[in-house]
């Protein structure tokens, strides 16, 4: 019987083929391997950094103007900064740019506020229904628009609708009274902004009319 014999060329070339396409077939996976890991690690890097993101500056700008509001349903006016979101409803009012805020709220009382009623009053509600309440300090002030008490204190934002994040923000909360009505002034910022010449601008702009 003969041996069929092939032609050396011809194993030849198929050998090579064969090399290259085992070769391919490494680099090919070798580049999804690559590109998985890489794609893992820029996954892992954004989480990471989303994490560790700063709360949004508070600081308002030294050059912000400032509008004068008058409440005609209130009684008063005080300076506010242009631009914000405003939402009145009756004599009440809130200003808003992010974290920051100014709001009034105007209700009659019997009799004007204290240190002493304020610290059994309106601190308690404060610690009550705030979101982990800090109080720093209860004092009297003497304003361009009268005497106040103002609580200074430390909360934390409504959560965020969709991530559930809190802020932590300081506040003061001004009360002025006049002829039985007091308006509670609370401007809100940021934990650690630097909004103090700011807020002494609005907090001795309100005024009675």
């Amino acid at each position: 019987m003969s041996k069929l014999r092939l032609p050396i060329a011809l194993v030849t070339v198929v050998t090579l083929v064969t090399i290259v396409s085992g070769c391919g077939a490494n680099s090919t996976a070798s580049t999804n391997s690559s590109g998985s890991v890489q794609q893992s690690q820029q996954a892992a890097g954004t989480n990471q950094a989303a994490g560790t993101q700063p709360s949004p500056a508070g600081d308002i700008p030294d050059n912000q103007l400032f509008v004068n509001y008058v409440s005609q349903a209130g009684s008063y006016s005080l300076d506010v900064p242009e631009g914000w979101a405003r939402t009145a409803k009756g004599s009440d009012v809130s200003f808003k740019d992010k974290l920051n805020s100014v709001q009034v709220v105007v209700a009659k009382v019997s009799s004007p506020p204290t240190l002493d009623s304020v610290n059994k009053s309106q601190v308690v509600e404060l610690k009550t229904k705030g979101r982990a309440v800090k109080v720093k300090s209860v004092k009297n002030v003497n304003l361009p628009g009268g005497s106040a008490v103002v609580i200074s204190y430390e909360e934390n934002s409504v959560p965020d609708p969709v991530t559930g994040k809190q802020d932590r923000l300081e506040n003061n909360q001004y009360f002025f009274t006049k002829n039985g009505e007091m308006a509670t002034l609370t401007l809100s910022a940021p934990l650690g902004a630097d909004n103090v010449d700011q807020w002494n601008k609005m907090s001795g702009s309100f005024r009675w009319r």
